[in-house]
């Protein structure tokens, strides 16, 4: 298990990271997916580093992940993962790019230590090494670069090591290596690797040794003899394919036999691929843009108000992935033994016939049952065959013979006969006869011995009969069509890797992508054609044919094997080649299509780029050739569907301006109609625009063109858009006029679609200007139009209507209507699946069953249902604020399974905002969870919360943030009853020093009335006077009288506690004097019976003046009268019978307040009324009184 880290090294744009810094905006499952198509496996992402932590499974996974990495399809798949679809629009000029890097050197670490425990491999040394001999001869010496096997330690010893040169043994530690997939021995190379002056050479050169032929396939030269070398020479091959100037003859000749001659040269490598003209990949890419970006605007009214290139790899047809298909045999021969001629005479002659490749490349089977026919069985065809060989041999007509001999063998193969067949094969080369011109028949032999020598593990053989036909397959490309396996391909690719010769790896790995695609095995193509397309990177030369076409036959290849990522990838990286041209660019677009041909969106936003660059193409191309101005035209109306798509309207209308204004030359491809449709639209861009004015100007010429008395369907298009214009420029009446004429035109023409939104927007129209009723029937009417609709186009439309019929009936407090409304919206939109309007209507319901219908369970359910959508959507982060949402819900419900789920809900939304980086939000995040733990009795937990939430607040270094913070994590332990201390030290020591140094009086005022309440609560009366001073101080400075007045009342309070009774009293008479008259809230007369019983009982029974008392008291009989409080009325009355009869001596007054007290007391059924003077009430009961009928400004 391999861990990685893939970091974001340049993102240069505000549309890949938000403004602070953090990666924004996709979903962990997203990713997952994503890595998983490129081989890797999520561990986490880190949001402050920007980077992304992957591990890999097996050796093979990473193999797949650095090839993607070094090939750049990594940066394009991150590109595409993480950037708004607006970015693709809006940086068509620009050159951007996200630059990924990964740890290469951990992950070559990796690489080696799985290849380490895989046990024996074969290596190429990374740096000169000695090791100790395990012979009795001398140490070994290995060079850098040097091939040797390596054998893992056994019982206690070093590496094993095996100089495959000499066949030398020594030992080391741990070796230090370059890795090699190597499947087969190799050590019968020996010493033929050397070092490569000149990697493919073409041209001619000059034979330095007298050589006789030793077969038919060889070419005799003597020195000096000037060579023309067929295809390419490669010095790591032991024959190239020549030609001798002088005679003609071509056959195979010995590297080591020549040497260069004065003009041979390094070309230019020829990837052999063949494009399509260009013609037809234009015509191809007209026909797909009309059907993906057909506009209906000239035609349908808007609602007014609504909240390939083709090349080798890549098959003929764009549409069409499958292989190579032979062309069908025609060829016959009847089983008759009497009549041999007819066969014999075809199978002679030295040159190649089309007939014969198709001879050769059929099966045993398929000739004995297609090609061979009047034969009981197999065996009577191979007997009739065999006869046809001794009368070819009797005849002397050798190349007869060659090929049924050829085809003897082909048979033993089928058979499982490889003796038998290698005695064929072998004797098709020993015929005498002048040499091979049938370079195909050949190859088809080397091809089928060296198959049969691989399955009888005739490893030398099998080596010098491939060396042969590797010749001929760098040399002439058809022979490529004669291979029966990819063996030799692959001996050809892992010779070519250990002579590190980058060029002929590149062609074998071309080799094997051509063999496997004409074998219809499209997933063996896609690593081969990977390595190719990295070699092409890695040589940094020019190419006579672009790497476009091998990128978008690798782009083809991912699509049919979903890999979305990668297909994408791949033809951004074709489009992006200096050398592309339009018809790359058209296939990357054409590709680009046919991947997302299921998805929803008939044209995405990735599309931007190759859509610009083609129309940059069109335009240096000459202007006399019709079909690039149609491709221009269709190239242009896409784009401008995108861009009015993303809001992005002034782009829109750039385009739409330069389509319209072209010179008639060029509009040779647009009907009038058409040209109509386009300024119809241009007109609602520029509505949508905000410019109303503008597009009612276009809109009055186009009527003004319209004969008169000639109605058409385009004229009430026109009609209706003209009356969202006037509605924008405030014409209510011009712009309802404009409403009835496209109803009536729709009614003449019996248009419902169309007459149903020029009805909704009449009613819209009537609801601004305030006509309710008659907005209200337009509305109805629009409803009842669209309801007897049955296309699917009308529900984008009808959804709109639904949703403001249902806030009009919600706002006239007909819930019931407007709740059906939202549920019919909700359930169209469900049906179409149109996901925003979805959420739009969820949201909208959701509203109403929090505030004009309470339904918690209703509520709950749709707020579900919104997480959902924007889950669906891929709206991460209003994702989370929806769970925030239902988590207070939740809260509010007060029960402790409640509080449960709240904190489910809480904990998911704050793993959507750390994948975010949204640190103010996790910040609260954390808060919450601890806040609920409080609630959950769970006090261990809520500190380590808090805790994260500070720790989080202080890595924003946003000053106000942090303060805000503290104070909210003082209140969860201020409002608990559980410690309560704690608040203090929020409070007073974390929070208040920084609102003091940013001088954030508000907060500072706010933290010092709750430290006051806090510090009375905890009884730290001596503490909570400073603060309380400084609070009625800041609240008369800014003039929040309320705040003082709190203030003032605590500090008696205070006072009263730390019995300083005369201070106590003028704080409580300073409150007094700034309550406010007349009175403004019913609750103020019990608070100043509260008060004044509170001045009554301090004067009374801790100032002993019973005559001051009594005046308080009376104040406070007054106030519990006026509220009609008939049990404060008892006490007050008893307190004053009291004091008159026993201090003051009064005895009327005392009798009269004592009889009212009586009466009150068989009122509330009171016990006996005492009144005796050891009766005192302390004052202390009633020091608090106040604080609860006091608002406290938190």
């Amino acid at each position: 298990m391999t861990f990685v880290m893939c970091q974001f090294v340049k993102c240069e744009h505000q549309m890949i990271i938000g403004s602070d810094g953090q990666l924004r905006n996709f979903s962990i499952n997203t990713v997952f997916c994503f890595l998983q198509e490129l081989s890797a496996h999520l561990i986490s992402i880190n949001s402050e580093r920007k980077a992304i932590y992957v591990m890999f499974t097996t050796f093979e996974d990473i193999w797949k992940f650095t090839t993607y990495y070094k090939i750049g399809f990594l940066r394009h798949c991150m590109e595409n993962l993480l950037l708004e679809q607006t970015f693709w629009l809006s940086s068509l000029k620009d050159d951007f790019a996200i630059e990924v890097t990964i740890q290469e050197e951990t992950l070559n670490l990796f690489y080696r230590g799985i290849l380490l425990q895989e046990g024996s491999l074969f290596a190429s040394c990374s740096a000169s090494q000695m090791f100790d001999s395990s012979t009795s001869g001398g140490d070994l010496y290995l060079e850098q670069g040097d091939i040797a096997q390596f054998e893992p330690p056994f019982l206690g010893s070093g590496w094993t090591v095996l100089c495959l040169a000499d066949g030398a043994r020594g030992t080391a530690p741990k070796p230090a290596l370059e890795y090699l997939l190597l499947q087969k021995p190799l050590s019968q190379f020996g010493t033929i690797f050397m070092q490569c002056l000149l990697c493919l050479a073409r041209g001619t050169c000059l034979a330095k040794k007298e050589y006789d032929a030793e077969g038919p396939d060889e070419l005799s030269v003597s020195p000096g003899d000037p060579i023309t070398i067929v295809g390419f020479l490669v010095p790591c091959f032991d024959w190239f394919t020549g030609k001798k100037e002088a005679t003609g003859e071509i056959g195979l000749v010995r590297t080591s036999l020549v040497k260069p001659s004065t003009d041979i040269f390094l070309d230019k490598e020829d990837w052999i691929f063949s494009s399509l003209q260009e013609e037809k990949v234009i015509e191809e890419s007209i026909a797909i843009l009309k059907k993906k970006s057909h506009n209906d605007i000239g035609h349908n009214y808007k609602l007014g108000e609504k909240e390939k290139e083709n090349g080798l790899l890549i098959p003929t047809d764009a549409h069409s992935t499958n292989a190579y298909i032979p062309v069908k045999s025609n060829l016959c021969f009847e089983g008759n033994k009497n009549t041999l001629i007819p066969l014999l005479s075809f199978l002679d002659g030295r040159d190649y016939k089309v007939e014969f490749g198709i001879l050769y490349g059929l099966s045993s089977e398929k000739l004995a049952s297609s090609t061979f026919t009047g034969h009981c069985d197999e065996d009577e065809l191979i007997s009739f065959l065999a006869v046809a060989r001794e009368t070819a041999k009797k005849k002397h007509l050798f190349w007869s013979q060659t090929r049924l001999c050829f085809l003897l063998g082909k048979f033993c193969v089928g058979r499982s006969k490889f003796n038998q067949a290698q005695v064929y094969f072998e004797e098709t080369l020993s015929v005498p006869r002048e040499g091979f011109t049938d370079l195909r028949l050949l190859a088809s032999i080397f091809s089928n011995l060296a198959a049969t020598y691989l399955l009888q593990k005739n490893t030398e053989s099998f080596f010098a009969v491939t060396e042969r036909l590797v010749a001929l397959l760098i040399g002439i490309p058809d022979c490529l069509k004669s291979l029966e396996d990819n063996s030799s391909l692959k001996y050809m690719l892992k010779k070519a890797i250990l002579s590190h010769n980058k060029m002929a790896e590149a062609r074998a790995c071309l080799l094997l992508a051509k063999h496997h695609w004409t074998s219809a095995m499209g997933a063996q193509v896609v690593p081969y054609l990977e390595r190719l397309l990295i070699l092409c990177d890695e040589a940094q030369r020019p190419w006579r044919i672009s790497p476009s076409h091998g990128y978008l036959a690798l782009g083809k290849l991912y699509s049919e094997l979903h890999r979305p990522h990668l297909s994408a990838s791949s033809v951004r990286r074709a489009s992006l080649l200096p050398s592309a041209t339009l018809s790359d660019c058209l296939g990357s677009m054409v590709l680009l299509l046919d991947s997302v041909a299921e998805q929803e969106t008939p044209v995405p936003p990735q599309m931007a780029p190759y859509l610009h660059k083609a129309l940059t193409f069109t335009k240096l191309q000459s202007r006399e050739r019709n079909h690039y101005q149609i491709l221009s035209h269709q190239l242009t109306v896409c784009l401008c569907q995108l861009y009015c798509k993303h809001k992005m309207t002034g782009h829109a209308i750039c385009h739409m301006q330069a389509l319209i204004n072209n010179s008639p030359s060029r509009q040779v491809c647009v009907s009038v109609s058409e040209r109509k449709g386009f300024l119809i639209w241009l007109a609602w861009l520029h509505i949508d625009n905000s410019q109303p004015a503008v597009a009612l100007d276009i809109l009055e010429s186009i009527l003004a063109s319209i004969p008169e008395h000639c109605t058409t369907p385009q004229e009430g298009v026109v009609l209706n858009m003209r009356g969202v214009a006037l509605r924008c420029m405030g014409d209510v009446r011009r712009a309802a006029e404009s409403y009835q004429a496209a109803i009536d035109i729709c009614q003449e023409f019996e248009d419902m679609p169309n007459g149903a939104v020029a009805q909704a927007n009449l009613g819209l129209l009537c609801l601004k200007a305030g006509a309710k009723t008659l907005a209200e029937r337009h509305l109805c009417e629009a409803v009842q139009l669209f309801s007897e609709l049955s296309e699917e186009s009308n529900v984008e439309n009808f959804i709109p209507v639904l949703m403001e019929l249902g806030k009009y009936y919600v706002k006239q407090q007909q819930l019931d209507y407007g709740k059906g409304c939202y549920e019919w919206a909700l359930l169209l939109a469900i049906n179409a699946n149109l996901l925003e309007y979805e959420l739009g209507v969820t949201r909208c319901l959701c509203r109403l069953y929090e505030c004009k219908i309470p339904n918690q369970v209703q509520w709950i359910l749709y707020s579900q249902h919104q997480v959902q959508l924007l889950r669906r959507t891929g709206y991460r982060e209003q994702e989370g604020e929806a769970l925030e949402a239902i988590s207070q819900i939740y809260l509010s419900i007060g029960t402790e399974q409640a509080y449960r789920a709240a904190l489910d809900y809480t904990k998911t939304s704050l793993g959507i905002f750390i994948d975010l980086g949204c640190k103010e939000k996790e910040a609260y995040g954390w808060l919450q969870a601890g806040k609920i733990y409080q609630l959950l009795g769970q006090i261990e937990l809520v500190d380590i919360y808090v805790q994260a939430a500070q720790d989080v607040a202080l890595s924003t270094g946003d000053t106000s943030f942090i303060l805000k913070l503290l104070e909210t994590a003082g209140d969860i332990f201020f409002d608990s009853c559980r410690d309560r201390d704690k608040a203090v030290i929020f409070y007073r020591d974390r929070a208040l020093p920084i609102a003091v140094k940013s001088n954030n009086v508000h907060s500072r005022l706010r933290l010092c009335n709750k430290l006051t309440e806090v510090m009375f609560c905890l009884k730290l009366y001596g503490e909570a006077v400073e603060f309380a001073h400084v609070a009625a101080d800041m609240s008369k400075s800014l003039g929040e009288h309320l705040n003082e007045r709190v203030a003032c009342h605590r500090l008696g309070s205070l006072y009263h506690c730390l019995k300083h009774y005369e201070l106590a009293e003028h704080y409580y008479l300073k409150t007094l004097t700034l309550c406010p008259t007349p009175l403004q809230f019913d609750e103020e007369p019990l608070y100043y019976v509260r008060l004044y019983q509170t001045l009554g009982d301090i004067i009374f029974t801790d100032l002993k003046d019973p005559f001051d008392a009594a005046g308080y008291y009376h104040l406070a009989l007054a106030a519990a009268m006026d509220l009609g409080n008939k049990k404060s009325q008892l006490q007050l009355c008893t307190q004053l019978a009291t004091i008159y009869h026993n201090f003051i001596i009064d005895r009327e007054r005392s009798l009269f307040f004592y009889q009212k007290a009586r009466g009150f007391a068989a009122e509330l059924n009171a016990k006996r009324i005492n009144i005796s003077p050891g009766q005192q009430y302390s004052s202390a009961q009633y020091k608090n009184i106040g604080h609860k009928t006091l608002k406290r400004d938190d």
